[in-house]
């Protein structure tokens, strides 16, 4: 019998079809723990141990809720496998903002604007730009947008972070953020100002 058949059945096929799935996604979880331990260096091996399992159990889960969306594009186990490596790179990106305050702030503003790569013409476009962006932000959007978009696009808060401290979900973080860059750039383009403006190049 193939997954999708055992996973659909009743009784023993099932709870052993199961079994072996949780199994594979334990493995695909440890494998993404693994790959991602040295960011995290203040965790013990028993608290990488747990965000496996549990992110195993959280992928079972997906994956049995979502047997439907499965088309054979590839091997059941390619498909089922993505489930774990994403649930276990979320809890990883989570465990790792636990207890650290989301910076709301433009805390990268001066870097940014005192870069100092390119000719000295360049170097005075993009701190012009830089400003123009900075102005922009504080009065073409709202406080939600701005919050969520300085964390994102220049603190480099991951979206799932943001989604958890936000107390929604990710798909609506992405939609303020999408929200968020059109309005930026429409008041840009009401300046004659674009993003690329100052990055050298063209013919």
């Amino acid at each position: 019998m193939r997954w999708l058949e055992q996973l659909r059945a009743e009784g023993h096929v099932r709870e052993a079809a199961i079994a072996r799935l949780h199994a594979l996604l334990v493995r695909a979880a440890r494998f993404e723990v693994s790959r991602r331990r040295v960011a995290l260096p203040h965790l013990r091996g028993d608290e990488f141990e747990d965000i496996a399992q549990q992110s195993a159990d959280d992928a079972l889960l997906a994956v049995l809720a979502k047997l439907d969306d499965f088309r054979g594009d590839s091997r059941f186990t390619t498909w089922a496998y993505k489930f774990a490596l994403l649930e276990a790179a979320v809890s990883l990106r989570r465990r790792a903002w636990q207890g650290r305050e989301i910076p709301v702030e433009g805390e990268t503003w001066t870097r940014l604007e005192k870069k100092t790569d390119g000719s000295p013409s360049l170097v005075v476009e993009r701190a012009e730009l830089m400003t123009a962006i900075r102005e922009a932000i504080e009065t073409a959007l709202t406080p939600r947008q701005r919050e969520v978009l300085v964390a994102a696009a220049l603190n480099e808060v991951p979206i799932d972070v943001l989604a958890e401290r936000e107390g929604t979900t990710r798909g609506a973080v992405y939609k303020m953020l999408h929200d968020a860059r059109r309005k930026l750039r429409a008041e840009l383009a009401r300046k004659g100002l674009a993003p690329g403006d100052a990055q050298g190049g063209g013919g």
